[in-house]
């Protein structure tokens, strides 16, 4: 065989093995299990994807079967199309720790046909929590799947529709501002009902006759230091996530994250003076 065939094959031979090790991004079965109500989820494409059912008996959830302390985890999530008012969709990592519990969630308000879906954004840190911002999605959410991210590293915390970040959240730990990096946090997911306050403030109520509500998510991709799990993982430098690319926002990143909160943001924690009247010092420190 000719020595350039040779190479090549042995080129193919490797990556194929790499593919098969890194094996990304896994069936549901792999890495989650249903938390409550399996009789309202079902997986489909044979495991690399599931159905998320609401109705009138109960809605349901699914997490991790580990935990991590920092990394990248992505969803792709097509929401209930139609009248969705009153019902939540979330997509979460929490430490499950009380009192004292981080928590960086993406939670999607339904809505009336023709409304726009909110997705609000979230940050608890040691228990401290009411840091909500609300942006309306820019495209139609259930007309198919769109890939949901939340970037954890030791510089900041960046919540990511489609590549385009909608939320920063920074370690601002030098001025004395709390910032999530000791408790590993699993990753969950629920379909529920929230009509006492999901859609206009709890205005709009579910219309239980449009049931049931489906909500379906695939390439469920988990990039992360599993605790338990190799002590030095959190702090290594070289892991891609704390890389000098993922430092800040890239200029692109920047740009299209001002384009965010300048036409798609509807509440900000950070300019409600009626809950604040003090502003957060979190907000005064950059992003």
């Amino acid at each position: 065989m000719h020595h350039s065939c040779v190479q090549m094959l042995l080129i193919s031979v490797l990556l194929l093995l790499f593919f098969l090790v890194s094996g990304r991004p896994a069936t549901f079965e792999q890495d989650f299990r249903v938390t409550w109500s399996d009789s309202h989820l079902r997986e489909i494409e044979g495991g690399r994807a599931i159905q998320l059912i609401l109705d009138q008996t109960s809605g349901c959830g699914f997490a991790s079967k580990n935990r991590y302390l920092f990394g990248q985890v992505s969803m792709k999530i097509k929401l209930i199309p139609g009248d969705s008012a009153g019902t939540v969709t979330a997509f979460y990592m929490n430490s499950d720790t009380d009192n004292v519990r981080d928590e960086l969630d993406f939670e999607f308000l339904g809505n009336r046909s023709g409304q726009p879906i909110t997705v609000q954004t979230n940050v608890y840190v040691n228990g401290k929590g009411d840091r909500e911002q609300r942006i309306n999605l820019w495209f139609d959410p259930a007309a198919e799947f769109h890939t949901y991210t939340i970037r954890w590293s030791h510089p900041q915390v960046v919540f990511l529709v489609d590549e385009v970040p909608i939320r920063v959240f920074k370690n601002n730990e030098a001025r004395g501002i709390p910032y999530p990096k000791m408790q590993p946090m699993g990753i969950f997911s629920t379909l529920w009902e929230a009509d006492d306050w999901a859609t206009r403030g709890g205005l709009e109520k579910i219309d239980w006759s449009k049931a049931p509500f489906y909500a379906y998510y695939k390439d469920f991709d988990i990039e992360g230091c599993p605790v338990p799990g190799p002590a030095s993982c959190p702090s290594n430098k070289n892991n891609w996530w704390e890389g000098p690319n993922y430092q800040r926002l890239s200029d692109i990143e920047a740009r299209r994250y001002r384009w965010v909160r300048m036409n798609h943001m509807i509440y900000d924690y950070c300019t409600d003076k009626s809950r604040y009247p003090i502003t957060p010092p979190e907000c005064l420190a950059g992003y």
